[in-house]
């Protein structure tokens, strides 16, 4: 079992949102021995989706390879006008090249969604990710985490996450697990 964590922030700066949330999901997957690669937006060089290359760039076959490997996967956005960055949506455009494989897209996947936001809009980006996953022929756990940004830190200087935050993320990667053993069950 491997985890796909895929930040659609855009913004590279260590101390963003994204870039806390990754980590500390990853540090927690890591401590429980399960093999994680991330994935950030705004560092992976993705060009705009255009299907009509002859040879698409390197850099983005290599990153359907990891969506195609991961089989859980956490997606993590802020919210950018109802919906997820422009540069997650086509990131996850370019799966369109996976079309044509046995398994295509994100067949057999499971997903989960975490997007949060300035107000109690963070609803809005988990589902639009939710409308992707499954277009892509994903399984999206039916447990999510909408989060208003400015709730999420006990002391936005130091920026440490409430106890009811990492709780819920804790609650996404255990259910992710269960939700892995009963897909295996199931084939």
């Amino acid at each position: 079992m491997s985890v796909l964590l895929f930040n659609g922030c855009s913004d590279n700066r260590p101390d963003t949102t994204g870039r806390k949330l990754t980590t500390y999901l990853q540090e927690q997957l890591t401590e429980k021995g399960i093999p994680v690669t991330t994935l950030h937006v705004s560092e992976a060089d993705i060009p705009f989706f255009d299907m009509h290359q002859a040879h698409p760039p390197a850099v983005v076959m290599e990153m359907c390879e990891l969506f195609q490997q991961a089989d859980l996967q956490i997606w993590l956005t802020p919210l950018y006008h109802g919906s997820m960055t422009g540069m997650m949506k086509n990131c996850l455009d370019w799966l369109e090249l996976t079309a044509r494989r046995e398994k295509p897209y994100l067949t057999d996947k499971i997903v989960g969604l975490v997007c949060w936001a300035d107000g109690g809009q963070a609803m809005q980006g988990i589902n639009a990710m939710d409308a992707v996953a499954k277009a892509l022929r994903a399984w999206v756990v039916p447990y999510s985490v909408p989060l208003v940004k400015n709730h999420l830190y006990t002391d936005a200087h130091h920026l440490e996450f409430a106890a009811e935050h990492t709780r819920k993320l804790d609650r996404l990667m255990s259910i992710l697990g269960d939700a892995r053993q009963f897909l295996a069950f199931m084939h």
